[in-house]
């Protein structure tokens, strides 16, 4: 099956949708199902025993709160993950998240430590609303982003790239992980990683149908089922 890849515009009113009263979610319901399809993909990509400390980078909006619902059901899972969190919301929501990471005593760095102890780098740090340049405190992540040799997981697009045209002049690097939410994003045509997941195994057919983009099946009670290169198209 060939998948549509969204616009940002398109990406914006589908999440629009699903929180409005047709939609009936609650922005909290959509970034537990993300960030445990997030976990899941690590999961199936890196082996806790040879892949246990996981570097969660968080950035301050909605990609961030994934990456922090990411973080605790890893720590369930059976890893080590610590989180980059350099700018915490005072936001009822982003603060109860972090309590529940707190709760878990999961290593809170507010500056970066680097990817030394770190097997497997999560980007949450942009989503797909971000535009313009990468400013600090984020310049430093993103730098080691495209320096590291430890295998990078981003979550919904890499962190810095057009949502629509990818890689910029500014920002190139090539995460090996994409976890695609909702559906991919125009920009996971330039993806060249190793491996491809769609996560957030919740958009009811009506709202698949409205904006004429496709669901695949997924495997069992799974939250993310694999993409291959051939399932991504305009």
């Amino acid at each position: 099956m060939s998948l549509k890849l969204l616009s940002q515009k398109v990406a914006q009113a589908i999440d629009e949708e699903l929180m409005s009263a047709a939609g009936g979610f609650s922005v909290d319901q959509l970034m537990e199902l993300a960030g445990l399809s997030v976990a899941q993909a690590v999961q199936k990509s890196f082996d806790k025993t040879q892949f246990p400390n996981i570097l969660v980078c968080v950035g301050p909006g909605n990609n961030g709160g994934d990456g922090l619902v990411a973080a605790r059901h890893l720590y369930h899972f059976g890893y080590k993950p610590a989180l980059y969190y350099p700018k915490q919301p005072n936001k009822d929501l982003y603060q109860r998240l972090l309590t529940q990471c707190r709760n878990l005593e999961l290593p809170i760095h507010q500056d970066f430590p680097g990817d030394g102890h770190a097997d497997v780098l999560v980007d949450s740090v942009f989503g797909f609303s971000f535009h313009g340049e990468v400013r600090d405190p984020f310049k430093d992540v993103i730098k080691t982003f495209e320096q590291t040799n430890k295998p990078i997981v981003s979550v919904d697009i890499p962190s810095g790239w057009d949502v629509e045209q990818g890689c910029t002049d500014q920002v190139k690097f090539q995460p090996e992980v994409l976890v695609s939410l909702t559906a991919p994003k125009m920009c996971a045509k330039h993806f060249k990683g190793k491996r491809h997941f769609l996560g957030g195994r919740f958009v009811p057919p009506s709202i698949a149908k409205k904006f004429d983009f496709q669901v695949p099946p997924f495997p069992d009670s799974d939250q993310v089922v694999e993409l291959s290169t051939s399932e991504s198209s305009l």
